[in-house]
This record gives C-alpha cells, sequence and structure tokens, in this order.
C-alpha cells in the first residue's frame, strides 16, 4: 500500500489513526454519558443533542486559526504536537463528574484539534506537491482516510468495554491515553519531514494577525455574546429564549458571521489570477455543509436509535464473545425504581428534576411482546457506543475498493474529476437515508425494535458516499489553495464542517418533535438532495478552473 508514496505517510497514517482513536471513542460516548441519568448528567435528547452539536461544531471552527497560526508562525510540527497534547489532556479530564470541568475538557479539545487537525492534513498534501507524487494525491488521501476509520473503528470496543468494567471516566481516559500515542508516533517520523513542516511565513499582501484578531476573532466573540443574548437566555420563565433553536445555536451562528466574512474577503481581495481557485473552494465548502449536518447524526440521533429502537439481545456464542470481551451487559426483565419515559422515550423531567417510575427497564418498552423474557430472568445486549464502528469499519472495506476503482479507471484514463466525485458522493449519501425511512416503516414507528441490519446497511451506502467526498475533499484544498494560504483554505474546509456539525445537532434536537421518525429522516434525504442538485450544477465551471490550472 506504501509503495510509491511519500516515506512520511506510514507515520502521518498511524499519528492520525491514534489520534482519531482518541476523538471518536469521547464521540461514541459522549451523547450516551450526558444522558446517563445515574452517572452522568441526565439530560433530555434536546438537550444532549444540542450540546453535541455545539462541541463537534466549535471542534471543527479552530481549524480557521489553527490553520493560520501554523503557515505564519508556529509551522506544522509545533502546532500538531500542541494541538495533540492539549487533546489528549482534555480527554482526561473529561470524565471528572463536574459541568464546569466538562466544559474545561471540552475547551481543550476544542482548542487542540484547531492546531491538530488542518495541519496534519496540510503537511501530507506538502508531500504530493512534489512532481513523483503528484498523480497520487488523491490515493494518498484515500490511504491517509483509511488511517482515520482504522482509529474509529477499533477505539469503541476499548471505550465499551471499559466503560462497562470500570465506568464512563476510564473510557475517557482511554481515549487520552490514545491522542498521546498519536503524538508519539508523530514525533518519531520527524527524520522523514524534511522542510515540509516549516513555517510559510508572511507573504506580501497576507492581512497581520493583529488585524485578523481586532477584525474577526474579537467580531466573532462579540458577535457570538450578542447572539446568546438577543432574546435573554433559556430559564424555567423565559422558554422561548432563542431565534434558531438554543441560546448556544444563536451564539454559534452569530459568531460565524465574522469568519464566513472573512472568507469572503479572501476572494475579493485575492489577486486575478487566485480569484477562481478561491471562488471554486468557496462554493464547494458552501455544498458540504448539507452533507456534514446529515452524516454527523452518527453520534446523536443514531446513536439513539441504536439505543432505543435497534434489537441489540445476543444469544449463543456471540454472547459468549461478547461477554468474554466485556462488550455486553445484562439486563434484568423486572420492574423496580427507574427514569420516567413517555411513548416517545422522551426523559421527563419536573423542576430539572428527572421524575422515577416503577416500570420495567426502557430496552423492553418497545422489544416484540413474542421476543419478551420471562419474569425476573436476564437478557443480554451488546453496548449501545459499539454501533459507531459500523461506518468506520466499512470505511476500511471499502477503501481498498475505492481506490482500486478510481486506480483502474485513471489508467483508461476515465477518471471522473474531483468535484464529480463529490457530486455523485453528494447522491449517493442521499439514497442512504432511504434505508433509514424503510427501518421505521418496518418498525412501526418504533412500536418494535428493528434489526442492526438496517444501521449496518445505510452506514455502509454513506460510507461509499462519505469515500467519494471527504477524502476528495482535503485533497481538492489541497490541489487548488494558492501556496501561501494553504493551511487557511483547510481551515475553511474544516469551517463548513464546523457549520454543517452544528446544524446536525439543530437537526438531532428536533427528534424528539417528530412523532413520526420517518419524517424525520425525510428532511434529511431532502437537504442532501438539495445539495447534490446544487454540486451538479457547478460541476462544469469548477472542472474549468481545475483543468485550467493543470490539475484534475
Amino acid at each position: 500500500m506504501w509503495k510509491n508514496h511519500p516515506k512520511a505517510l506510514p507515520f502521518l497514517f498511524l499519528s492520525e489513526m491514534w489520534e482519531r482513536f482518541g476523538y471518536y471513542l469521547m464521540i461514541g460516548i459522549f451523547t450516551l454519558y450526558l444522558k446517563d441519568v445515574e452517572s452522568g448528567f441526565a439530560m433530555t435528547e434536546k438537550e444532549a443533542s444540542d450540546l453535541y452539536g455545539t462541541f463537534i461544531a466549535l471542534v471543527f471552527l479552530t481549524p480557521f486559526i489553527g490553520g493560520l497560526v501554523a503557515d505564519r508562525y508556529l509551522g506544522y510540527k509545533k502546532s500538531i504536537v500542541l494541538g495533540g497534547l492539549m487533546m489528549g489532556l482534555g480527554y482526561f479530564m473529561m470524565g471528572i463528574h463536574s459541568l464546569t470541568m466538562l466544559y474545561v475538557a471540552m475547551t481543550l479539545v476544542i482548542v487542540g484539534n484547531g492546531f491538530f487537525k488542518p495541519n496534519i492534513s496540510t503537511l501530507l498534501g506538502n508531500f504530493y506537491d512534489e512532481e513523483r507524487f503528484k498523480d497520487k494525491k488523491d490515493e494518498g488521501y484515500n490511504i491517509f482516510y483509511m488511517g482515520i476509520n482504522v482509529g474509529a473503528f477499533i477505539c469503541n470496543f476499548f471505550g465499551a468495554a471499559l466503560q462497562i468494567l470500570l465506568g464512563w471516566h476510564f473510557a475517557f481516559m482511554a481515549a487520552g491515553l490514545g491522542m498521546f500515542i498519536g503524538v508519539i508516533v508523530f514525533l518519531m517520523g520527524t527524520k522523514h519531514y524534511g522542510d515540509k513542516t516549516e513555517k510559510k511565513g508572511i507573504q506580501e499582501g497576507d492581512m497581520p494577525f493583529s488585524k485578523i484578531v481586532l477584525y474577526i476573532l474579537v467580531p466573532s466573540v462579540i458577535f457570538g455574546v450578542i447572539g446568546w443574548l438577543l432574546k435573554g437566555v433559556a430559564s424555567a420563565t423565559n422558554l422561548d429564549s432563542a431565534i434558531f433553536g438554543s441560546d448556544s445555536t444563536d451564539a454559534f451562528i452569530f459568531a460565524c458571521i465574522p469568519v464566513v466574512y472573512f472568507y469572503g474577503s479572501l476572494y475579493f481581495k485575492a489577486k486575478v489570477e487566485e480569484k477562481r481557485q478561491i471562488g471554486a473552494l468557496l462554493s464547494i465548502f458552501a455544498v458540504v455543509i448539507l452533507f456534514w449536518a446529515v452524516f454527523k447524526l452518527n453520534g446523536s440521533a443514531l446513536t439513539t436509535w441504536a439505543d432505543r429502537y435497534t434489537d441489540r439481545e445476543i444469544t449463543g456464542n456471540t454472547k459468549a464473545v461478547f461477554n468474554g470481551l466485556k462488550l455486553s451487559k445484562e439486563v434484568d426483565y423486572k420492574k423496580d425504581s427507574t427514569e420516567l419515559y413517555d411513548a416517545s422515550f422522551r426523559l421527563q423531567k419536573e423542576n430539572g428534576k428527572v421524575v422515577k417510575t416503577v416500570d420495567y427497564p426502557i430496552y423492553f418498552r418497545n422489544v416484540a411482546a413474542s421476543e419478551k423474557p420471562a419474569e425476573g430472568s436476564k437478557v443480554t445486549i451488546w453496548a449501545t457506543n459499539l454501533s459507531q464502528s459500523i461506518n468506520p469499519g466499512w470505511v476500511i472495506i471499502l477503501t481498498p475498493l475505492i481506490v482500486a476503482f478510481f486506480t483502474f479507471l485513471r489508467s483508461r484514463k476515465k477518471e471522473p474529476s474531483t468535484p464529480t466525485k463529490i457530486a455523485f458522493g453528494l447522491l449517493i449519501s442521499a439514497l442512504s437515508v432511504l434505508v433509514m425511512v424503510a427501518a421505521v416503516h418496518i418498525g412501526g414507528n418504533g412500536t418494535e425494535k428493528v434489526s442492526v441490519w438496517w444501521l449496518v446497511a445505510n452506514y455502509g451506502i454513506i460510507t461509499v458516499g462519505e469515500l467519494f467526498l471527504s477524502p476528495m475533499g482535503l485533497s481538492i484544498v489541497s490541489k487548488l489553495s494558492p501556496k501561501n494560504i494553504t493551511a487557511l483554505m483547510m481551515g475553511g474546509w474544516f469551517l463548513s464542517t464546523s457549520i454543517g456539525n452544528k446544524l446536525s445537532g439543530v437537526l438531532a434536537s428536533m427528534w424528539d418533535t417528530y412523532d413520526d421518525k420517518a419524517n424525520f429522516f425525510w428532511i434529511n434525504f431532502g437537504l442532501l438532495m438539495f445539495a447534490t442538485v446544487l454540486m451538479f450544477a457547478l460541476v462544469k465551471n469548477l472542472n474549468k478552473v481545475m483543468k485550467d490550472h493543470g490539475i484534475n
């Protein structure tokens, strides 16, 4: 796999693999931890989804500034190491059961990712700028992307076992350990990096950093505060306090305005020869927002689907294996004191306190009558967060096939352009949502649990779309960006991801408002089809820009 690729690729692959091990382990248990009534924070679906959406949005917003600082001042190596250490510390702190500590930990992860994420992707692109590797760039990013998903696949098994055996805190500690291993692996590859990690410095015409702080970052903070306070802070006496669903969403949207303005100004102030490149990238950034809005439901709405609507009971040899690996737990079919949920699995609270009742565990609420166990018996169910390994598992399986497919087309000079790949990726992703519409109907809109194979099929299809789109996005930024702002434009890609992530949180927070869950998924289908139509409308012009610059 490494043949004909830069010698640095294995080290970047492995460091990114371990970084993603930590990140996706944390993401896999994050909303489950927030909603845990006994050991977490007893949040409702709306509360947990809103915080999740804000968190993953900010995680991908900070690469804007992290890429800029690396480009001009720190260089890529220092930025990656600094970011990795901050994220690892944040994961270690996240399981400390205190809301204040949780927010501090989240802040460390948010800022750390800003330094790590855009710069390791940019560093990889620097190696493929060499003439001998140029035609391998898409393939290199696909291999790199597989590294991300190897980490994302294995992490959930560790997260599940540690949470079941020792509790949430130890699962978060494992995420931190994975991040620190990633930093060590990255440093081990130093001799292969040469001068590729060096800062590019301030170029003629660049906006001074002091002006960026004054005109972009400070206004973002001010706009965010305005967004938060505009209709007053949410409270028991002021429920209708938000414009876009919650105070945090208002703050995020307002805070993005100066940053979006900044990227727009890059286009209008660019040199004539760079204008079309920047314009092409900005149009792609705008379209893929809707992809991320739906794709990132894996940590919120689709985790809820796995937890509440999926048959997770295991028996026989499967049960023996899962029990041996500590990936499952037993649930007693008997009435006891438990939290109260309504018919649509909405946690009931009064004056901020969880309402208790005497009932069977919530897992049995929608088990088919013929499948319910005898009174007092136990059933074994697999850990919910294992569903988060389905998507990366598909990536590991499908990446070599997708790479081989495009290599074959390239050999016959029929490989589609990167914008065309992205357009088809959006279309394929839209089709995946139809699987969940069918799952809702099969389960009678939640009245009976459905097979996990519905999630497997959904993730399988959207993974094909993801492989057409996400690594191609990283590749096209590296190809089209003017050299002096490559990391900054990589930050723009992550900005679009950030906005999409926040929109995903908004969508997920609306889950409880849909009595018919099929309508929730139809909304997602409509958003992706809209993005698909827009992207296909842009393809011709984007292909021309790339051809004019001698790239595919």
